[in-house]
C-alpha cells in the first residue's frame, strides 16, 4: 500500500501546490488579490471538478480490469474516458463563462470584483487539458503506475513558479499582469500536465500485445453508460464537498477583505493536509479495485483498513501541527496582522476536523474501488448541504461569529461524514467477505457452482463471441480460450471468467448494471450451442442478485 501510496499523495501535493504558490505570489499585491484568486480557484474548482468527478469511474473500472489481467478492457475505458473528456469541455466552458457573468450579484467587495473577473476568464481555458489529464491519470493510475503523474505535478508546478513570477510582476520584459499572470500560469502547467502524462502513456504502449494503438477508437453507448453509471454519483459527490467549501468562499466574500484572506490562507494550509489522505484514497481505490478484480475479499479488507489507519496517522499529526505552530503557518502568507490573528483561530477550527476530514477522504476511495459512487454522494448531500452549510450560514451572519462561525459549520457536515462513510466500509466489507468467501487459492470447483457469471449481454463476452463466427473453427471453446491467452489475458481463461463474474456481482452493490449490447442469435451465425450457453448465463446471474441484494 505505502509503495503505491507516496507517489500518490505526492501527486496529490503537488496539485494543492500550484494553488499555494499562486496564493503566495499574489500575497504581495494584498488581501484583495489573495481574495480573488481564492474566489476564482474555488469558482472553477466547483465547475469543473464534476466534469473531473465524471472521469473517477476509471478508478473502478480500470483498476478491476487489471486486476483480472483484461488490458483490452483497460484500453477501452481509456478512449471512452478521453472522448468523455472532450465531449465535456465546451459547456464546462460555458457554465464557468455564465458565472462570470454574475458575478456582479454575489455581494462581493468591489476590488476583490475587480479582480477576480480577469483570473477566471483566463483559467477557464485550462478546462481541455485539465480533463485529458484526469482520464490519462485514471488510466495510469489504475494500472498501477503512479510516478508519471507525481513527475507530471512536479514539472507542473516549476513552471507555474516561473510563469508566475515572470508574469505577476513582469519581469524579463514581459507586462505586468498582477491576478491575470497567475491564471496564464496556471493554463500552462495544466497544459504541461497533460502533455506529460500523454508521452508517458504512448511511450509504455509502444510494442505491448495486446496494444493500446490497436484498440478501436470507437466509442460505444454501453460503456458510455456503465462510465457514467459510475463516475455520475462520485462526480456530485466531489462537487458537494468542493462545492460546500466554494460557496463557503463566497459567503466569506461578503466579509472583510481580512477574513475573506484568513479564510483563503487557512483554506489553504487545509486543503494542503487534506492532499495525503486523498492520495491514500486514490491509491486505496486502485488496490481494493485489483483486489476485487482477482477476487480476493481478504486482500480488499486489508488494503482498506490499512488506508485508513494511514489516513488517520497523518491528520491527527497534521492537527497537533496546527495547535502548536499556527502563526509559523499563517506568517508564511502574510504579514498583516489583522489577517494573522484571524487565521490562527481558523486553524484552531480545523485541528478539530481534520480526523474526521481524511476519514471520510479515504473512506470514499476504498468505497469507489468496491464500485461504491453512490453512498458518498448522498452522505455529503445530507451532511455538507443540508446541515453543515445553513448551521454556518446562522452562525456567521445571524449568531455573528463572522468567518469562524462558516468554519465551525463546515466542521459538522465533516465530522458526520468522516463516521458515516467508515461506518459503510465495514458494513460493506462484511457483506463482501460472505460473497467471496472463497480466495483465489481456494476451491475452484466451489466457486464454480456458486457465484453468478458474467452476464450474457455484457460487452466483452459479445465481443469474444463476435471474433468467433468471424473463423467456424472458434466456437470451439479451448480454442476461443487459447486465443484469449494470446491477447494478454490470465493464463487459465476458465479462472479468469470466474473472477470477473464475481466482480461484477460486487461492483453492482453501487447499483450499476452491467451495460447490454443485445443478445447473439442463431441469425448471427452462432450455433445453439451459444445459445443454449448464454440463456444458462442470464439464469444464472439472475439467481446471484438475491447475493448482490446483500450490499444495498
Amino acid at each position: 500500500m505505502f509503495t503505491l501510496a507516496a507517489p500518490v499523495v505526492l501527486a496529490e501535493l503537488g496539485w494543492m501546490t500550484m494553488g499555494m504558490v499562486d496564493t503566495l505570489m499574489v500575497g504581495r499585491l494584498g488581501p484583495e488579490a489573495i481574495g480573488a484568486v481564492g474566489i476564482g480557484s474555488s469558482v472553477f474548482l466547483a465547475v469543473g471538478v464534476f466534469a473531473m468527478g465524471l472521469l473517477l469511474g476509471l478508478d473502478t473500472l480500470v483498476s478491476q480490469a487489471y486486476g483480472a489481467r483484461r488490458l483490452e478492457e483497460c484500453h477501452r475505458w481509456l478512449v471512452h474516458g478521453v472522448a468523455l473528456s472532450i465531449v465535456l469541455t465546451v459547456p464546462v466552458m460555458g457554465i464557468l463563462h455564465l458565472v462570470i457573468a454574475s458575478l456582479d450579484h454575489w455581494g462581493m467587495d468591489a476590488e476583490v470584483l475587480r479582480l477576480t473577473r480577469p483570473y477566471m476568464n483566463v483559467i477557464t481555458w485550462s478546462v481541455l487539458p485539465l480533463l485529458l489529464y484526469a482520464s490519462f491519470r485514471r488510466y495510469l493510475q489504475g494500472m498501477g503506475s503512479v510516478r508519471p503523474a507525481m513527475v507530471a505535478l512536479v514539472l507542473a508546478n516549476v513552471v507555474n513558479v516561473l510563469v508566475n513570477w515572470i508574469l505577476i510582476f513582469g519581469h524579463f520584459g514581459a507586462p505586468v499582469m498582477g491576478v491575470a499572470g497567475a491564471g496564464w500560469a496556471t493554463v500552462g502547467s495544466r497544459t504541461m500536465m497533460a502533455a506529460v502524462l500523454l508521452a508517458v502513456i504512448v511511450y509504455r504502449e509502444r510494442g505491448r500485445r495486446p496494444g493500446l494503438f490497436s484498440t478501436a477508437l470507437r466509442v460505444e453507448a454501453a460503456w458510455m453508460r456503465r462510465l457514467l453509471g459510475l463516475g455520475l454519483p462520485a462526480a456530485l459527490q466531489v462537487t458537494l464537498e468542493v462545492g460546500v467549501f466554494a460557496a463557503a468562499t463566497a459567503l466569506a466574500g461578503r466579509l472583510a477583505p481580512a477574513s475573506l484572506a484568513a479564510h483563503q490562507i487557512a483554506l489553504n494550509i487545509a486543503g494542503f493536509t487534506f492532499m495525503v489522505p486523498l492520495g491514500i484514497s486514490s491509491a486505496g481505490a486502485v488496490r481494493v479495485g485489483h483486489a476485487i478484480g482477482r477476487r480476493d475479499a481478504q486482500g480488499a479488507a486489508r488494503a482498506g483498513w490499512t488506508a485508513l489507519l494511514f489516513g488517520a496517522v497523518f491528520m491527527l499529526s497534521a492537527a497537533a501541527v496546527f495547535l502548536i505552530v499556527p502563526r509559523a503557518l499563517i506568517g508564511a502568507f502574510t504579514t498583516n496582522t489583522t489577517v494573522m490573528e484571524v487565521g490562527v483561530s481558523l486553524l484552531a477550527v480545523a485541528a478539530v476536523f481534520q480526523l474526521f476530514d481524511g476519514l471520510q477522504g479515504v473512506a470514499t476511495g476504498i468505497l469507489r474501488g468496491l464500485g461504491d459512487t453512490r453512498t458518498p454522494m448522498l452522505w455529503n448531500l445530507g451532511a455538507h448541504w443540508l446541515l453543515g452549510l445553513p448551521i454556518a450560514y446562522l452562525l456567521a451572519f445571524h449568531a455573528g461569529y463572522g468567518v469562524i462561525g462558516l468554519w465551525w459549520g463546515l466542521s459538522l457536515g465533516l465530522i458526520i461524514c468522516g463516521i458515516a462513510l467508515v461506518a459503510v466500509w465495514s458494513r460493506r466489507m462484511y457483506t463482501v467477505l460472505g460473497l467471496l468467501s472463497v480466495g483465489p487459492g481456494g476451491d475452484m470447483a466451489e466457486q464454480e457452482q456458486t457465484e453468478p457469471p458474467r452476464p450474457h449481454g455484457d460487452p466483452l463476452e459479445n465481443e469474444r463471441l463476435n471474433r468467433g463466427k468471424a473463423d467456424p473453427d472458434q466456437v470451439d471453446s479451448g480454442k476461443r480460450d487459447r486465443q484469449n491467452q494470446d491477447r494478454g489475458h490470465l493464463d487459465e481463461p476458465n479462472a479468469a471468467q470466474r473472477q470477473t463474474d464475481a466482480t461484477n456481482d460486487v461492483v453492482s452493490l453501487a447499483g450499476v448494471e452491467e451495460p447490454t449490447l443485445g443478445t447473439t442469435s442463431d441469425a448471427n451465425g452462432l450455433s445453439a450451442a451459444d445459445e443454449a450457453e448464454g440463456e444458462r448465463r442470464r439464469k444464472q446471474y439472475e439467481g446471484g442478485a438475491e447475493l448482490v441484494s446483500k450490499l444495498d
